[in-house]
């Protein structure tokens, strides 16, 4: 472990992901995969997923991420996300996941949102602008935590415009400057590359670009 003004950097070739979400792994194994490191998920070391307390992005990202890392004895990376919408006063936000229900239903997700929106009378697209969050924090086993956001504007369309690996709330969020929702691309179109152009486009790229850039070394980086 090296560490500079504060701020560490990995030295070792493999990292703990504290998530049980397939999807969320999925796009960070998308993310992280041209990493020289081997990638382990709390689901595979059998970890149990602490109760996601905090009021915000960066609180229960640190949950998620120490109870892996203290667990484990490793470096954990975990990541909160959601959508925040502008006509709801940023709600779902930290609580985007409950709105899905305990069988994480995102039709019903989706629906809910719509149905707020339509309470409020938000129709036009400049009512319906929105904002994907990723927060990721990296954490050591003796505490120590490092976040990095990323975010992703956009606007709410409606009904839902999906492809075949569409998950969460991505079916009903357009980026802003595309024509297509997340939903209908694919991963190379939504997440673009944080090695080369073109650029990061979603809000998870956005993150993991910057933790890249600050918590990797460049040997670990293809």
């Amino acid at each position: 472990m090296t560490e500079t003004n504060g701020a560490r950097r990995i030295d070792g070739r493999r990292l703990l992901v504290a998530s049980h979400n397939k999807g969320k792994i999925r796009e960070l194994e998308f993310l992280l995969g041209g990493l020289k490191m081997d990638l382990v998920t709390a689901g595979e070391l059998g970890l149990p997923e602490p109760p996601e307390t905090g009021t915000t992005f960066v609180e229960n990202a640190r949950i998620k991420a120490l109870a892996a890392a203290t667990a484990a004895g490793e470096v954990a990376l975990s990541d909160d996300s959601g959508l925040c919408v502008e006509a709801l006063d940023g709600a779902p936000g930290v609580y985007t996941a409950d709105w899905a229900g305990p069988d994480r239903d995102w039709d019903r997700a989706m629906r809910l949102v719509e149905e707020e929106l339509f309470k409020v009378g938000a129709r036009a697209p400049e009512q319906r602008r929105a904002r994907f969050v990723s927060l990721l924090c990296l954490a050591w086993p003796d505490g120590h935590t490092q976040e990095y956001l990323g975010e992703r504007e956009g606007t709410l369309v409606w009904p839902p415009r999906r492809g075949p690996i569409a998950y969460g709330y991505d079916p009903v969020f357009m980026p802003e400057g595309e024509t297509r929702t997340f939903g209908e691309m694919n991963a190379e179109e939504k997440h673009g590359s944080i090695w080369g152009a073109p650029g990061p486009l979603s809000h998870r790229a956005r993150s993991v670009e910057k933790l890249v850039a600050a918590a990797f070394p460049e040997g670990i980086r293809p």
